[in-house]
This record gives C-alpha cells, structure tokens and sequence, in this order.
C-alpha cells in the first residue's frame, strides 16, 4: 500500500475481501460532533476488516470564520484517537490539496466528508487530483470511488454562494451518503439525480463513552425532585442561533419551578442573546451559562446534574444528541425538526414540539415539572445499540455503486 500517505502508524492488513479506504475530514483534536464522527468511522471501517487511512487536517478553517479555539484544549481526546492518522491538508496551502489526492490514487475508496462551504475549494481540487493522478494505475485496475458524507446538504448557516459549492461538491463524487430522509429530498432538490444517494442514520459517537448498564439503569431510577426542587434542564453544545437555546430561555420565563443549564461555546450573536437573557430578572438564579467547550469526560457527569436534556432547535439536519440523553438515562425535550421526530417517542422518552414555537416549550415545561411525569418518561427510555448501528453504517459506505456501473 505504498500509495498511501507516509504514518508513523501501523494499519493492520485488510481481511479477505477488505478495501483500501482513505477517510478525508476533521478528526481529533479538532472539537465538534462532526470530528469525533469522522474519527469513529475510520475505527468501524477498520473493525470490519477493511485497511483504513484517515486523512486529515493540520489548519482547518481561517480564524476569522471560526471565533473559537478550533482544537480540544490540552489535545484531550473525547474518543480514542485513530492510530493510522495523517494531517497533510491546510486550508490556507493549496499544494496540500493536489499532493494529497495524487498519494491517494491507488485506494479503492475514498470518502470525503462535507461539511461547510468554505471547505469545498480544497475538496473539489483533492478530488480533481485523484482523477487525474487515478489515469496512471495499473490496466485494468479500476479508479477509486469517492463517495461524500454529506452531514448537512444545505447549509445551517446560509452564505452567498454557499448552497452552490455544496451542489457543486456533491457533483463532483460517485454517491452521497445522508443521514435523514429530509437530507435525502434536498440532495435531489439540488440535481443530485445523477448520483446514488444512500439515506443511513448518523451512527453514534457518545462523548466520554456509553454509561455500563448498571449505571444507567442507577440514572434511569434515582429519586426525581422532591416537592419544591426545580427541574433541571440542559442545553450542551456550541451556542448558535440554529439552535434556539434562547427560545428555551423565554420559556423558562414564564416556569418558575424551571431552571436551565447553557453549557457550550458561546458563539457571536447568538452567545450574546443567552447572555442577555441570562440576566433577565425573571431568570433571576435560574440560568447557569457554563461557556467554554465541554470536554467529552465531563460530559457524563453533567448530564447526572441534570433532569432533563433539551433540544429547542429552530432547524436541524441529523444529531446523535437525543441517543445521548436516553444513554444517560434522560428524557428529551426536542423540537419536531430533522431526525429529532424520529429519534423522540413523544409522550414515551421524551416530550416533542413544534420549532420556534416559544409556548409550546411552556407548555411542555410545566408537564414537565407535574408530579410523576419524569419518572414515567424515565420508565420509557430505549435500550442503546451501538454496534448494530455501525454495522449498517459501514455496510452503506462501502456499498455505494457509481451509477455508470450499474449499466
């Protein structure tokens, strides 16, 4: 496999029937959801037997469009690092772009993940690199198949111009993989029709790793508030306006018996609007802004300070968050937007409502806070399944087909 990238790393030979895979996107120490998935993704495909590279990023995106730190502090990994990882791409030198893709020519996959616009300039010349470079295999040794995981097809944030690199990106591969069927319908929206377009849920990536079962099942049990105790509810991630953590803060206004946990980066505007309604004199002792980032092993131990995990998102693509609360033993309090319809039993594990709809967040709140009604939530909680999950994942990415051979 001399056409990979040079690691210091040592993969283990592929099973019988096992691909060369180069996984390209943001691993650790890079902070996000996005990250720690792309990390645990080359660990499924190399548990399955297939010989595995993950390439990644040394600089990842300029200062200016990324306000925070871009990296954990202190390097501290939210999931076991993958050994065989390599960082040749920078975004700010474009001979990274075309020497990486040029090394990967002789793998037989290569799935590159898409996340935001800014990215797709470099992507779209590592891609080019390939097919030029895939000209001088061997005879008859097929190019490799590129295949996007496309975690938000359209963006979260609109940008000018954003929506058409994305289209232009998704273009350019031999299938998309998306996480819902909602992101299903956007791809074709727009004039993916050409391409396969595989719908497989977001696989799970638990920050500071899953509860063992007695554990749980202590959290699914413990003694719920006692007369006058408020309840305890918890926001945790970057603080941005998609989100709608301050709908969830208007609401507690109007919930005395309420408090509320904004626990993440605060970012720009919308870390500006918590602030400010922090301070509210009718939020007055209610609201704890934890900013800063919430490394994934203290993660479990927030979630035991609290009652409740709440998702008041005003759009959202797919997220493993909901998965995240039932693992803890937590109820949901979820808007009905991307796969939080799915993923919340409404009445059952959780308590769904419409999006930016502040009074139905009341609402809930208070059918929260009546006598029994957590316990009962508690008492419909799912069982986790982390590998069956995997398995499909893996299955979907390696079993993308170019629609040119399928004739």
């Amino acid at each position: 496999m001399t056409s990979f990238l040079v690691s210091s790393g040592q993969r283990p030979a592929p099973t019988p029937g096992g691909l060369r895979i180069a996984v390209v996107g943001p691993s650790h120490p890079f902070k996000g959801g996005v990250a720690a998935h792309t990390t645990q993704t080359a660990h499924a495909l190399a548990a399955a037997g297939h010989d595995v590279q993950l390439v990644s990023w040394s600089r990842l995106y300029p200062h200016a469009l990324y306000p925070g730190e871009q990296a954990v502090p202190d390097g501290g990994p939210d999931l076991p690092p993958y050994p065989n990882t390599v960082r040749p791409l920078r975004w700010d030198r474009p001979n990274t772009w075309w020497s990486t893709g040029k090394a990967l020519r002789e793998v037989d996959l290569v799935i590159v993940v898409v996340v935001v616009p800014i990215q797709v300039p470099s992507l779209l010349t590592l891609i080019r690199s390939i097919r030029m470079s895939s000209r001088g295999r061997k005879i008859g040794s097929p190019k490799p198949r590129i295949v996007a995981i496309a975690h938000n097809v359209v963006p979260h944030e609109t940008h000018p111009g954003g929506e058409m690199l994305i289209r232009q990106m998704l273009r350019s591969v031999d299938g998309i993989v998306v996480h819902s069927a909602e992101q299903a319908r956007l791809a074709h929206e727009l004039g993916l029709d050409r391409r396969p377009v595989v719908t497989v849920p977001l696989a799970p990536h638990l920050p500071g790793g899953l509860p063992d079962p007695a554990g749980r099942h202590l959290a699914a049990t413990r003694p719920i508030r006692e007369e006058g105790d408020p309840l305890r509810v918890l926001t945790l991630g970057m603080v941005r306006e998609y989100k709608g953590y301050d709908l969830l803060l208007e609401a507690a206004k109007g919930v005395p018996e309420v408090t509320v946990t904004v626990a993440g980066e605060q970012w720009g505007q919308a870390g500006e609007r918590v602030r400010e309604l922090a301070a509210d004199p009718a939020l007055a002792g209610r609201v704890n802004v934890r900013a800063g980032y919430i490394a994934g092993i203290d993660i479990p131990a927030l979630l035991a300070e609290h009652d409740v995990l709440a998702l008041p998102y005003r759009h959202a693509t797919a997220s493993q968050n909901v998965l995240l609360g039932h693992a803890h033993g937590l109820p949901v309090l979820a808007t009905s937007v991307g796969t939080f319809g799915d993923d919340v039993k409404d009445g059952v594990d959780g308590l769904l409502v419409p999006p930016a709809d502040v009074p139905a967040l009341v609402t809930a709140l208070k059918r929260l806070t009546a006598t029994g009604e957590l316990m009962r939530l508690r008492a419909g909680l799912p069982d986790i399944d982390l590998a069956g999950p995997w398995a499909r994942y893996v299955d979907a990415l390696t079993g993308v087909t170019p629609v040119e051979s399928r004739r």
